[in-house]
């Protein structure tokens, strides 16, 4: 089986995040002032999310039929950055809940070892056919409790 090349890897650097995942500032996300466009910073925490992912092998193992969806987004903004930087997304999964998941992330630019950005969200197990919460599959927080361990609260499933 080929290893799929990780654009983040496992780190200790930053407790309690385990994981971070490197992107570059791109000119097409600046704004006219030069700085990155503050919707922009989603798609680095999407980046992430899927490393993150991609890392512990839950990208292909979602049930057939279901799917994690946006719930909830809250970011805080605290520098800039710039065309070209490069920035350094740290990623956990906070908490588990019956049919949500919540994730958090801190965006450092990595020549400044700057804090820039902090995110907060929340993603709901949704069954596609029913558009309704569905509980979250035992395997994937079993697979997040081995990696994140006592840093990631872990509600109890539906019996």
């Amino acid at each position: 089986m080929s290893r799929e090349l990780e654009l983040g890897r496992p780190t200790d650097r930053r407790p309690p995040f385990k994981y971070a995942a490197l992107t570059r500032v791109g000119f097409s996300d600046t704004d006219a002032q030069g700085i990155v466009y503050y919707g922009r910073y989603l798609p680095y925490f999407d980046l992430a999310r899927v490393e993150y992912h991609r890392h512990l092998g839950l990208l292909d193992t979602d049930a057939e039929g279901f799917e994690l969806v946006m719930r909830a987004s809250a970011v805080e903004y605290f520098a800039p950055a710039r065309f070209d930087d490069l920035i350094e997304v740290f990623v956990r999964l906070a908490r588990i809940g019956r049919t949500s998941a919540t994730y958090e992330f801190e965006a450092y630019d990595v020549a400044q070892d700057a804090l820039m950005v902090t995110a907060r969200q929340t993603l709901v197990q949704i069954d596609l056919s029913g558009r309704r919460a569905a509980t979250i599959d035992e395997a994937y927080r079993q697979r997040i409790a081995a990696f994140e361990g006592a840093d990631c609260a872990l509600a109890l499933p539906a019996a």
